[in-house]
């Protein structure tokens, strides 16, 4: 059996890892040319293309590795020949469950850990900013390209591509549901689940002070927006302006509305105006309130969604071999 499915299996398992080796080259030949720079504006191309394949080499193992897996047998009815045999249906459905995941978690395991080494010397200087706009390692768009939740994205969507071709039993349908469902949960779990697996730590600060450093506003509103600065590293998940009772003070009180000069309305205000304005929210117990996950989380991030991802791809891999029962 466990020939067969390499038979079956092979053209796209090869597929995948001949491209792994083409990035591997790559990443291999500009890594080194990146330690003990500070100027990494000429590699911005390939960092987000980086992280663009690391988001879709789970896209292609669910739709091109786990949905042909069955469906393509119970289309062409080969399945029941096999069944027929001493290949009893837990054995056939288990190994090509097992072979498919091992080299689904490998290959995401391998390009993450590739990535993540090129990527080293760029998250190093981006986890000592606040300010220059750099996205460190612990941020949504990032995380998912480093370290080991790669691994748990190739489980989840090899297992969901399985289940979803076994429901539909129907090739391109099922394809098209394996991409969708698993486009959704790469979206929701990093903006509903990811943030409050470990509980966020708060920072409040007094609205006067050197750990104001945003100050926007526009000709017609005024100051619209003030930022208290972001440690270094971190995953800021909300940066607001609170009153004494806590609440989110949006929008800004009318009183501020004067800090910043309209066309047409008079001179300009005198220097110290903006100072004056901050001090008087001082005054009325507004404080400004920062909500963050340190950049030193990012591997208790790491191992809690991995270990969630393993748990989805488990539940999936429970409902194959109850939906097993069903097919003919």
């Amino acid at each position: 059996m466990t020939w067969l499915t390499w038979r079956q299996f092979r053209v796209p398992a090869l597929s995948v890892y001949a491209g792994l080796l083409a990035i591997a080259v790559v990443l291999a030949i500009t890594g080194p040319d990146l330690v003990g720079r500070t100027n990494f504006s000429d590699e911005d191309t390939l960092f987000g293309g980086t992280i663009l394949v690391l988001y879709l080499l789970p896209a292609v193992i669910g739709v091109f590795w786990g949905v042909p897996m069955i469906t393509r047998e119970l289309e062409s009815g080969t399945h029941s020949l096999v069944w027929n045999q001493t290949v009893t249906r837990k054995q056939w459905l288990t190994t090509k469950l097992g072979f498919g995941l091992l080299a689904a978690m490998l290959a995401a395991g391998l390009l993450g850990w590739a990535v993540s080494w090129w990527a080293s010397p760029i998250d190093a200087l981006a986890a000592t900013q606040t300010d220059r706009g750099m996205l460190s390692r612990i941020m949504p768009v990032v995380f998912g390209a480093r370290g080991i939740v790669p691994i748990g994205y190739a489980a989840f969507a090899l297992a969901l591509g399985v289940a979803v071709g076994m429901l539909l039993k129907r090739t391109v349908a099922a394809m098209a549901v394996t991409l969708a469902v698993l486009a959704a949960v790469l979206v929701l779990v990093p903006n509903l689940v990811r943030p409050y697996l470990l509980p966020p730590q708060t920072e409040t600060v007094a609205i006067v002070g050197k750990d104001i450093t945003n100050i926007t506003g526009n000709d017609n509103q005024g100051i619209t927006e003030i930022g208290m600065r972001q440690p270094a590293g971190a995953w800021v998940l909300a940066n607001e302006t609170v009153d004494q009772a806590g609440n989110v003070a949006a929008p800004l009180p009318s009183f501020v509305q004067s800090c910043v000069p309209r066309p047409g309305a008079g001179p300009p205000p005198e220097r110290g105006t903006i100072e004056t304005c901050m001090a008087q929210l001082g005054t009325h117990g507004y404080q400004q309130r920062l909500t963050f996950q340190p950049g030193s989380r990012f591997w208790p991030l790491q191992w809690l969604e991995l270990a969630l991802y393993l748990a989805m791809t488990a539940l999936l891999t429970w409902f194959c071999f109850r939906r097993l029962r069903h097919l003919s």
